[in-house]
């Protein structure tokens, strides 16, 4: 998979085809865009492959703010190191890397934690900018700006990435699986391997089995649970959902007068180990902490609401249950140190990558892949770029 770099190139603008949303909800259109070369701390890859994640599409929807266009999106990738900025010693030319949209700064207290992966030197933000610089790097023929998109922007033949989100990877991984590690898959595999830390064992209930949901169920696994209650609206997901580990399944619109929750404990006696939010509903969050067990029942939520969304317990509630209700972005996972650690695992034939691509196309029919994630048909499409 390393690829080769044309030295002629660096410290250069190039000029590529990027799939461009220009209007929300509106079929990305591929153009030629010109990609300024890397400035201090920053590195410009040759996109192998992409992958679609239900966040690109989020955005490509929305009208509002933090929705900016015109726009370059696309966050799940793989590629080849082109060139690199001043002051960049963690990758050479030609390093196969993954661009992350979380950073990894490697020097803040969170960063040299093995608590946070948190990075308080790069904070997180849906900016339309670089990290440090708050610039784009990349404009059309006209000279218009385009804006980046979670700091990765992999809807091009090349992009710009600070060094904080790349992490170098096995130039052996296959990258149409290297590429989901980018977002969901690490998402859901480290929510459960890292945030929640299931033990051997133990039940495990998941709210939505869409690919976080699914690949949670796969890390949960990984770590032995001994049951995997999945919860879905949609049947089909627990044939689905078997190939991931679950080995239960509760259809939310077939409980009868029971909530999900009542369903849920009575299913496993007192209610599960540890629970997990998939799909970014308040309801759904409530649902799931009413369904772990008393005294020592995690709840982790991974799917994002609207903004605003409030979540609402009684004092009485939250001291008397002894539970616990947490947040898990990008799954707990620090993306410099884990990263290589799912790799090996896939290697080792250990972690599941293959079952979660259900679509490839190449990158003129990238608009492909949007129908089939909004048509359910999909889990991962993997985009391929153009092979010189």
């Amino acid at each position: 998979m390393a690829g080769k770099t044309s030295t002629n190139t660096a410290g250069k603008p190039i000029r590529c085809r990027a799939a461009i949303a220009r209007k929300a909800g509106e079929p990305l259109v591929i153009e030629e865009v010109i990609v300024a070369p890397p400035k201090s701390r920053e590195v410009r890859i040759k996109i192998i492959c992409t992958s679609l994640c239900h966040s690109d599409v989020t955005f490509w929807k929305l009208e509002q703010p933090p929705a900016i266009f015109p726009r370059i999106l696309g966050h799940e990738a793989v590629g080849v190191v082109e060139s690199i900025g001043e002051g960049v010693h963690e990758v050479v030319e030609g390093d196969t890397v993954i661009p992350i949209f979380l950073p990894d700064c490697g020097e803040c207290t969170d960063c040299l934690s093995v608590k946070s992966n948190l990075c308080s030197k790069l904070p997180f933000s849906v900016s339309p900018y670089m990290d440090r610089e708050k610039t784009s790097r990349f404009t059309d023929l006209n000279g218009e700006t385009l804006y980046h998109f979670l700091f990765v922007s992999s809807f091009s033949e090349y992009t710009v990435v600070d060094i904080g989100h790349v992490t170098k990877i096995d130039p052996q991984t296959p990258p149409n699986r290297a590429c989901l590690l980018s977002c969901g898959v690490s998402t859901g595999v480290g929510a459960a391997w890292k945030t929640a830390n299931v033990e051997t064992g133990t039940t495990v209930a998941i709210f939505g089995l869409g690919a976080i949901g699914l690949a949670v169920a796969e890390g949960a696994r990984l770590c032995g649970a001994k049951r995997i209650v999945g919860v879905d609206v949609n049947q089909d997901k627990f044939e689905l959902g078997k190939k991931f580990g679950v080995t239960d399944f509760v259809n939310s619109r077939n409980c009868g007068d029971k909530s999900v929750s009542q369903v849920i404990m009575e299913m496993t006696d007192g209610g599960a180990d540890y629970c997990f939010e998939c799909v970014g509903m308040s309801s759904l969050v409530h649902e799931a902490y009413a369904s772990c067990r008393k005294g020592w029942g995690k709840t982790v939520v991974l799917g994002v609401d609207q903004p605003g969304a409030m979540l609402t317990f009684t004092s009485f509630e939250v001291l008397h249950s002894g539970k616990t209700l947490m947040g898990s972005l990008f799954g707990g996972i620090k993306p410099k140190s884990d990263i290589p650690i799912l790799i090996k695992r896939y290697m080792d034939k250990e972690l599941q990558l293959d079952e979660f691509v259900t679509h490839e196309v190449d990158f003129e029919d990238i608009n492909k892949a949007f129908d089939l994630l909004l048509e359910g048909k999909s889990l991962r499409c993997v985009i391929w770029m153009k092979s010189d």
